[in-house]
C-alpha cells in the first residue's frame, strides 16, 4: 500500500508563492473556472484566499451573481468559517486556544503574553506584517495545553518563553 499523497496547505503554498494584490479580473477568472462545480462556493472562496491571501468584500457581489445566491448567503459563509480572512493578514497566523481545557492550564496568561509581545489584539496583524493573531476554541490538543497553532503546525505546553522562541523565528524570517 502506498501512503496517501500529502497536499500542500494554504500557508505552505503562500510560503513559496507571492500573493497577488486583489484584482477583480483575476477573481472573475477563478469564479468562472470553478462555478460549475457542485457546491462551488467553498472551493471558489478557498481559491480566492489562496491567490490573494484573503477574500475581498468586492468578491461578495461577484459570487452572488455568478452562483445565483444572495449577497447575505455569500457573506454568511465567509464570516461563518473563521479561516477565511476578509482583509490582508500577516505572513504567518498564530492561533491561541481559548477552550476550557487550555484555560485550566494557563492559556489565559499565554493569551495576554501573546497580545503584549505582538502589540495586537485578536484579528490583528503586527506592524511589520509578519504575524496575525487569532483565537480558536479547540485545537484538539487538550492533554497538552496550553496549545497554539502557527500556520498549520500545532504546539502544545506553550509557555510564554516558548511562545517568544517560536514567534521570534517567524519574525526573523526563518
Amino acid at each position: 500500500m502506498h501512503p496517501a499523497p500529502r497536499h500542500e496547505t494554504v500557508r505552505e503554498k503562500m510560503a513559496v508563492t507571492t500573493l497577488e494584490s486583489w484584482d477583480q479580473g483575476s477573481a472573475k477568472a477563478i469564479i468562472a473556472e470553478k462555478k460549475s462545480m457542485d457546491g462551488a462556493l467553498l472551493p471558489i472562496l478557498h481559491a480566492l484566499q489562496d491567490r490573494f491571501g484573503y477574500v475581498d468584500d468586492a468578491a461578495v457581489p461577484l459570487l452572488a451573481d455568478e452562483l445565483n445566491l444572495s449577497r447575505a448567503e455569500v457573506h454568511g459563509v465567509i464570516t461563518f468559517y473563521h479561516d477565511f480572512n476578509r482583509h490582508p493578514g500577516g505572513r504567518h497566523v498564530v492561533k491561541v486556544c481559548r477552550a476550557e481545557a487550555c484555560q485550566s492550564v494557563g492559556s489565559v496568561a499565554l493569551e495576554a503574553h501573546a497580545k503584549k509581545q505582538l502589540g495586537v489584539d485578536y484579528h490583528g496583524t503586527t506592524s511589520d506584517g509578519s504575524v496575525q493573531l487569532e483565537q480558536v476554541f479547540c485545537l484538539g490538543n487538550c492533554a497538552c495545553g496550553p496549545s497554539m497553532m502557527v500556520d498549520d503546525k500545532l504546539y502544545g505546553r506553550v509557555t510564554p518563553q516558548r511562545f517568544d522562541s517560536i514567534v521570534g523565528k517567524l519574525k526573523g524570517g526563518r
